[in-house]
């Protein structure tokens, strides 16, 4: 799986905030999937002591929620840990990883922001907009935005809104569960991310796409120290 499009990634700060501002208006809030067979959970997991971090994605068959395919990849930290522009220091490994894919998969879902952050255009954004590929924000933790507590059913959910603006959605995935933060990625509208987000989650409160890949990261991770 090779990215569609391209930037430089060698940035400071400033530049790295004005790339994000220029390419959050890429970003495709509708839905543009065809139909999708397989899906993919990608997480990147750092080693306390050192620069070195782990990248993993996990492909599941729709279906049977089973694992299709994994890949990692090893690398170093290069962009320096900054909130609001972690995808400069994550989407290269991650990338790493997919390249390694025999499996293509139809929708990514991340564990991180989409459009749920301050210049619109989080990991999941990010990553989407490169691959040109459907993906979703499934944070455990809020970025920015007040929403106010969703009903306490499985599928209940509430407006997550940052300046009048609707940018995710507050969803519960498990009866009296705490609920994660969902958010439009790329080429996906929220209502149908909040949908494959319950399907994703069957039985947990966060969805197998992430329980897998964090379960394959950490145990990569640990084989590096």
């Amino acid at each position: 799986m090779e990215p569609k499009h391209s930037h430089p990634w060698k940035l400071n700060e400033s530049e790295a905030i004005r790339l994000q501002k220029e390419w959050a208006s890429k970003v495709i809030k509708e839905d543009q999937l065809n139909d999708v067979q397989y899906v993919a959970g990608v997480d990147v997991a750092y080693d306390p002591h050192s620069e070195k971090l782990c990248a993993a994605v996990v492909v599941l068959d729709t279906e049977s929620l089973q694992i299709v395919e994994t890949a990692i990849a090893d690398d170093q930290g290069h962009f320096p840990y900054i909130p609001g522009l972690f995808s400069f220091r994550e989407i290269p490994p991650i990338t790493q990883a997919l390249k390694k894919l025999n499996t293509t998969p139809d929708l990514i879902v991340c564990d991180g922001q989409g459009i749920a952050h301050p210049r619109r255009f989080g990991l999941a954004s990010h990553l989407g907009v490169l691959f040109d590929v459907p993906t979703i924000g499934c944070g455990k933790t809020k970025l920015i935005g007040e929403a106010k507590e969703p009903g306490k059913t499985r599928g209940d959910y509430a407006p997550l809104v940052d300046d009048g603006e609707v940018i995710g959605n507050v969803l519960r995935t498990q009866d009296r569960v705490k609920p994660i933060y969902i958010s439009i990625g790329h080429r996906i509208s929220l209502s149908t991310a909040c949908d494959w987000i319950i399907k994703l989650s069957p039985r947990y409160r966060l969805p197998e796409t992430t329980r897998q890949v964090d379960q394959v990261v950490r145990r990569a991770l640990a084989g590096l120290r």
